[in-house]
């Protein structure tokens, strides 16, 4: 079949895009829109990792990536972005290098930082439409009001267990995320995949729909799914459409506030007045004999896979089980990375009013970076 496509694609262009040139409703408008377009996803992990295929696949000619984590061994199992050559580099850093060899005509900006509320405007205005990979609902309230702020149109998607969601919000001043959610769970409700585990190719899932939303908007053609939640679950493959109903949220977002205070998270004892040790430290105390305590908060099979010899007690049968943390001596708290461990040291202090209790800093990742380069991590 021949068609038409005008001057602003290079031969090249023409071919790779050559499916798009001939899908009715599409066509050469579209694909131009794609190749002006800017779109930011904050986030390559398991939702962003085929979102930016699917952006960099599509012709989206500039693409950021915002994330300042590391690729891990557990990640692949549905970051599809990295291979395990990968582990121990940064995730932007690696995400961009895959992308630029998908499609080495666009444009890949790479953030290595988090986004915070002192970022957030200078980091996303540049950039037409918004795509919400992230894990953390300070983080999904930050770039939701940021983008009703700015005016920008948001593409919301998350995922757990079998389960994901997919949402377009602050789409030509609809419904955002305030309208669906005007409060956040509590900080202790909800695990993260790390605690409640997640489907890999429900990541998949889940970001290839959110691509499609981002490419919609930035292609100007088809129905977004603006003001509907879209709810899969991957056990039963059943959907279900909500409709986001009209909160008036929009007029009460007037600034960035403090997401972390909003969502509960900073009620806590505040991460940086925390004790810690670092795991050179710890294998000072370990190599002298000293009497310590070492509790590992992780999972039962993530024990398995490598630790430290400390006593196993998950994080959440810390609760029923805080008669078996000494109050008598030095008692170190480790997870994988610091974040969980951390948690629950803020959590007994504030609730047993323990004094004694020390952060494992960056985890058992951190002593198999350190101390034992042949410890297996996941």
């Amino acid at each position: 079949m021949s068609h038409k496509v005008d001057a602003n694609f290079s031969k090249e262009e023409q071919i790779r895009y050559s499916r798009h040139f001939v899908l009715p409703g599409f066509g050469s408008d579209a694909q131009l829109k794609l190749k002006s377009s800017k779109i930011i996803v904050i986030g390559a992990g398991g939702l962003g990792c085929p979102v930016l295929l699917y952006l960099a696949a599509a012709g989206v000619g500039t693409i950021a990536i915002v994330d300042d984590d590391q690729v891990s061994l557990s990640n692949l199992q549905r970051q599809v972005l990295y291979t395990t050559e990968d582990i121990t580099k940064s995730k932007a850093i690696a995400a961009a290098d895959r992308l630029k060899k998908l499609n080495p005509s666009i444009s890949i900006h790479t953030i290595e930082k988090r986004i915070t509320n002192n970022n957030a405007f200078r980091v996303l205005s540049n950039y037409d439409i918004v795509i919400d990979c992230t894990d953390n609902f300070p983080t999904r309230y930050l770039l939701n009001d940021a983008c009703v702020l700015l005016d920008k149109p948001l593409v919301y998607g998350s995922i757990f267990r079998y389960e994901g969601q997919v949402a377009v919000i602050n789409y030509k001043k609809g419904p955002n995320y305030r309208d669906l959610y005007p409060l956040p769970p509590s900080p202790d409700s909800v695990p993260n995949c790390e605690e409640g585990g997640v489907l890999g190719v429900l990541a998949g899932i889940i970001g290839s729909m959110q691509a499609n939303e981002a490419i919609k908007i930035a292609g100007g053609f088809g129905e977004t799914v603006a003001g509907r939640l879209v709810i899969f679950d991957s056990h039963t493959f059943e959907f279900t459409q909500i409709k986001i109903p009209d909160q008036n949220s929009r007029a009460k977002i007037k600034s960035l506030i403090n997401y972390d205070e909003f969502c509960g998270i900073s009620s806590l004892t505040p991460i940086e007045t925390m004790k810690e040790v670092t795991v050179q430290e710890l294998k000072a105390l370990m190599d002298s004999g000293a009497d310590f305590q070492l509790i590992d908060v992780r999972e039962p099979h993530e024990y398995d896979i490598c630790n430290l010899g400390g006593e196993l007690i998950p994080q959440g049968e810390i609760p029923n089980h805080v008669d078996k943390v000494s109050k008598n001596k030095k008692v170190i708290v480790q997870c994988r990375s610091g974040a969980r461990s951390g948690n629950m040291v803020q959590w007994l202090e504030k609730n047993h009013g323990f004094t004694n209790l020390y952060n494992l800093k960056g985890g058992i990742l951190a002593w198999a970076r350190d101390i034992d380069t042949s410890m297996p991590t996941y």
